[in-house]
């Protein structure tokens, strides 16, 4: 009994004594996470509040001073952007912008992930760090020179068609054209990062499945087709949403290169929010085009993970 008794004792004694243990070890890592913690609230989560507010407002430079002072005035902001020609058009640049690049950006990235890993063997290494260059070259570098490559007057492109005989267009000038040629960039840029992931899956798939697919006859084309594309799917998954989300917020490209033009042809919603925070100083407005393009980015990643997660 006495044994017993002492291990009853010892028992309310050692409950204390672990949970100042806890305190302890919960008051450390809080203390590790604090500057991070302290730089999140400042810079990205107050002003993420604050935006989801000035967006019901008709917040503008002349609300600065006394920011309590904008007029609030709920969800009109939200409707004035239907009616907005210039919004419209932009959303319709951007659904270009995504519809296209996004395809032609994994489809590339595909490709160029498929030879390295089963057709060149020679210098592979410095096929992965030429393709993966234009990712880490700096954006604004690479669309000033796509700038000059595309000129007009003295652009190598317009000189390369001039020495064939065949004057060359206005490329960023023409409505019609100066669209496909940011798209163009933006996948030259972006496919080498798509083509890493790509590697990356296509090495995860045994060697196997294709000896045995070649022991019943199949050829190359079938052998993609039923067994690379399938194994694929978790990949392209992940690249499909991770790539849409890029493309929905392209701003750089097109406002190093066209700054939007010409007629708006080339206007991103990224730019025009950007036009209107810090061109006009429409803060109110500007804060709802974000949080419309927000809303658009959450729902389309949903919708991508429940379509392409159901066929993998």
């Amino acid at each position: 009994m006495s044994a017993q008794q002492g291990v009853v004792a010892s028992g309310p004694r050692t409950r204390p004594a672990a949970r100042r243990g806890h305190v302890k070890e919960a008051l450390t890592g809080w203390a590790f996470s604090a500057p991070f913690l302290i730089l999140f609230l400042a810079f990205l989560a107050l002003p993420i509040l604050a935006s989801f507010i000035l967006s019901f407002t008709d917040f503008s430079l002349g609300n600065l001073v006394d920011p309590l002072s904008a007029p609030f005035v709920g969800l009109n902001n939200y409707i004035k952007l239907v009616h907005d020609p210039k919004f419209l058009q932009a959303a319709l640049n951007t659904t270009f912008y995504v519809v296209f690049g996004v395809v032609l950006n994994l489809a590339v990235g595909l490709l160029a992930a498929v030879a390295l890993n089963r057709g060149i063997t020679r210098f592979r290494a410095v096929f992965r760090v030429g393709y993966y260059l234009p990712v880490v070259t700096s954006i604004v570098a690479v669309a000033v020179i796509w700038r000059f490559l595309f000129n007009v007057d003295f652009g190598l492109v317009n000189g390369l068609l001039q020495l064939v005989g065949v004057r060359g267009p206005d490329w960023l000038g023409n409505p019609t054209l100066a669209l496909p040629v940011i798209i163009a960039l933006m996948v030259w840029r972006n496919f080498g990062n798509a083509m890493i992931i790509f590697l990356a899956g296509l090495q995860g798939i045994p060697n196997e499945l294709y000896e045995a697919a070649r022991i019943d006859g199949a050829n190359r084309w079938q052998e993609f087709r039923s067994i690379t594309l399938p194994m694929l799917r978790p990949t392209m998954l992940f690249l499909t949403v991770l790539t849409t989300i890029g493309f929905l917020q392209v701003f750089e490209e097109p406002f190093v290169m066209t700054q939007g033009g010409p007629l708006n042809k080339t206007l991103s919603i990224s730019m025009l929010v950007y036009q209107q925070a810090f061109n006009f100083f429409h803060q109110g407005y500007a804060s709802a085009m974000a949080y419309t393009l927000f809303i658009v980015i959450a729902a389309i990643t949903l919708l991508q993970f429940r379509v392409l997660r159901s066929q993998t």
